[in-house]
C-alpha cells in the first residue's frame, strides 16, 4: 500500500513540477527578451541565430528556475492534498507526514545533485556559447551599438559619440565624430551636430550619417617654416552627409579563445586552479608593495643624511615591520651592533637650512608615498575583486543546487499547512518567498564582491536565513500546527481581547 501511495505522490508531484518549471523559465526568459530586445531588433538577424541564442539564455536562467519551480510545484501539491483532505486520511491511517514526503525527498536530492553537475559541466558551456554569439550580433551593425554619452571606437578610425539617443527612431542627438583616418595627430578633423541619422547600406559596406544644424573643424597642416601656426578650417551646415566605410561588421563568429578565462565559463576545477593563481599573484604583489613602502618611501634616500637603510631583504621582516620615531638599525661598520636613532632628536639638532631641506624632502616623499599607496590600494582592490568573482562563481554552483532541496522543504510543509491547492494562494506565497531569497542573494553577492562580508557568507546568507524556516515549517506541519488557520487566529484575538479587558477592570479598581 505504501509503494501505491509513494507512486501516486511521485505522479501527482512530476506533473506539475514540469508546468511550473516551463512556466518560470519562460517568464524570466521574457524578462532577458525585454532587457536585450534593443540589441536584437533590426539587425537582420536569422531565426536560426535567434533561436540559438534563446536556447543559451534559457539555460543560463534554469539555476533560478529550478528551485522556484520546486517550491511551486511542492506547495501546490500538498496543498491540493491538504484541501481535498487526502493529507488528513493518511495521517488517519497511521502514515505520517515524513513518510508521505520521503519519495519527494529523494527526487528533491536526486534533483540538487543533477542542478550542481548542470552548473557545472552545462552551464559553463552555454554561457561561453551565449556570451561569444552576444558579442557577434553587437558588432554586426554598429550605428545600433553606439550609447548616449559613451565614445563608441568601433568603426575603425572614427570615434563616435552620442548625448542622447531615441530608442524609437535611433535618432541620435548632440553628436561629435572624430575622424583619425587620414590624421595621426589626435583630433584634427571634428564634426558636431545637433541630430543625426545612421543608415548602413545593404552590403554593410559603407555607413550613411545625416547630420543636421552643425559645423565642423579641420586643422590644416602646417608648413615647415610657420611650424607655431595653426591653420584650419571651420564649416557650418544645416545638413551634411557623411559617409563611413565599414569593415569586419558582418556576422562572423568571434574566435572562442578570446572568452576561455572568463570565470562564468569554468567548472569548478577551473575556479580552482585560476583562483589560486590569482591569489598568489596578489599576496606576491602585496608582498612587494610593503617591501618597496618600506625600502624605497619610508627611508629613502636614507644614506643622504648618514642614516643606514634597514636589510629588508628577507620579506618575513616587512610583514613584522611598524615603523615609530625610534627606529633600531644594525650597521655592519660597528660590529653588527644595534643603534637607536631618535627622529627628533636628530631634527633639532640639525643646522636651520637643514631643517628646511629635511621638510621639504619629507613633504615630497610624503606626497609620492600616498600616491603609490593610493595607486596600489587601487590595484589591489581590483585584483581583490576578480578573485572575489571567480569565488562567487565557485560557491553559486553549490548554493543553487542547495536552494533546490531548502525550497522543497519550504514548499511541502507549507503547502499542507496552507491546505489550499491551485495557482491561487501557492502562487502569490512562492513569488513572495522567492523575492525574498532573491534580495537576500543579490545582497549578499554584492557585499562579497565589494568584500564586505567573506564570499562564502554572502553566497550562503540566503541559505542560512531560509533552512532554519524549513526546518520550522517541518515541525509545524507534522505536529499539525494551525499556524494559519483562521481559526486559531481569532482564538488567539479573544483571548488577548480578554486579557485586556481584565487589566483595564483591575486597573480601575
Amino acid at each position: 500500500m505504501l509503494k501505491k501511495l509513494h507512486a501516486y505522490i511521485l505522479k501527482s508531484y512530476i506533473g506539475p513540477l514540469i508546468m511550473t518549471f516551463a512556466i518560470a523559465l519562460f517568464i524570466l526568459l521574457l524578462q532577458f527578451i525585454w532587457k536585450y530586445i534593443n540589441e536584437l531588433i533590426g539587425k537582420g538577424l536569422e531565426w536560426s541565430i535567434i533561436s540559438e541564442l534563446l536556447v543559451y539564455a534559457a539555460s543560463g536562467l534554469v539555476p533560478m528556475a529550478l528551485p522556484l519551480a520546486i517550491l511551486l510545484s511542492s506547495l501546490m501539491l500538498f496543498g491540493n492534498l491538504g484541501e481535498h483532505y487526502e493529507l488528513t486520511a493518511m495521517k488517519s491511517a497511521g502514515i505520517s507526514l515524513q513518510k508521505i514526503m520521503s519519495p519527494l525527498i529523494v527526487l528533491s536530492i536526486f534533483i540538487s545533485i543533477l542542478a550542481f553537475l548542470f552548473s557545472n559541466h552545462v552551464l559553463p558551456y552555454t554561457n561561453f556559447k551565449m556570451n561569444m554569439l552576444f558579442y557577434d550580433i553587437r558588432h554586426q551593425r554598429p550605428e545600433l551599438n553606439i550609447q548616449p554619452g559613451v565614445f563608441n571606437y568601433d568603426i575603425e578610425g572614427y570615434v563616435l559619440k552620442a548625448k542622447s539617443k531615441n530608442q524609437q527612431t535611433n535618432v541620435l542627438y548632440d553628436i561629435l565624430i572624430y575622424d583619425h583616418k587620414n590624421f595621426g595627430r589626435g583630433n584634427t578633423n571634428v564634426t558636431h551636430a545637433d541630430s543625426g541619422i545612421m543608415v548602413v547600406t545593404t552590403d554593410k559596406k559603407y555607413m550613411f550619417i545625416t547630420l543636421y544644424n552643425g559645423e565642423s573643424y579641420l586643422e590644416v597642416k602646417e608648413d615647415e617654416q610657420n611650424k607655431n601656426k595653426f591653420p584650419h578650417r571651420n564649416d557650418k551646415f544645416e545638413k551634411q552627409t557623411v559617409i563611413l566605410e565599414l569593415t569586419g561588421f558582418d556576422f562572423n563568429r568571434t574566435d572562442e579563445s578570446l572568452f576561455r578565462q572568463n570565470y562564468q565559463m569554468m567548472s569548478i576545477a577551473q575556479l580552482n586552479v585560476s583562483s589560486d593563481s590569482l591569489i598568489k599573484e596578489y599576496e606576491y604583489d602585496k608582498a612587494r608593495t610593503e617591501n618597496t613602502l618600506i625600502t624605497v618611501n619610508y627611508f629613502k634616500n636614507a644614506r643622504k643624511i648618514g642614516i643606514p637603510k634597514p636589510d629588508t631583504t628577507n620579506i618575513s621582516l616587512v610583514e613584522n615591520f611598524r615603523p615609530t620615531r625610534d627606529v633600531v638599525f644594525r650597521h655592519e661598520k660597528l660590529n653588527n651592533e644595534q643603534i637607536l636613532l631618535n627622529i627628533d632628536s636628530l631634527f633639532n639638532e640639525s643646522a636651520p637650512n637643514n631643517k628646511m631641506k629635511m621638510i621639504d624632502w619629507a613633504t615630497n616623499y610624503a606626497r609620492a608615498s600616498k600616491s603609490y599607496i593610493d595607486d596600489s590600494d587601487e590595484r589591489l582592490s581590483r585584483k581583490q575583486k576578480e578573485i572575489n568573482r571567480y569565488h562567487i562563481a565557485w560557491h553559486q554552483k553549490y548554493s543553487l543546487s542547495f536552494a533546490c532541496l531548502i525550497f522543497f522543504f519550504i514548499g511541502a510543509p507549507l503547502g499542507a499547512i496552507i491546505r489550499k491547492g491551485g495557482f491561487g494562494m501557492p502562487v502569490v506565497v512562492s513569488v513572495f518567498i522567492f523575492i525574498i531569497y532573491y534580495i537576500i542573494s543579490l545582497t549578499g553577492l554584492k557585499f562579497s564582491r565589494e568584500s564586505v562580508v567573506p564570499v562564502w557568507t554572502g553566497m550562503w546568507a540566503s541559505s542560512f536565513v531560509l533552512l532554519p524556516l524549513g526546518i520550522w515549517l517541518t515541525y509545524k506541519a507534522t505536529t499539525d500546527s494551525g499556524l494559519l488557520s483562521k481559526e486559531a487566529y481569532a482564538n488567539f484575538v479573544h483571548k488577548l481581547a480578554s486579557i485586556v479587558k481584565v487589566f483595564i477592570k483591575a486597573k480601575q479598581k
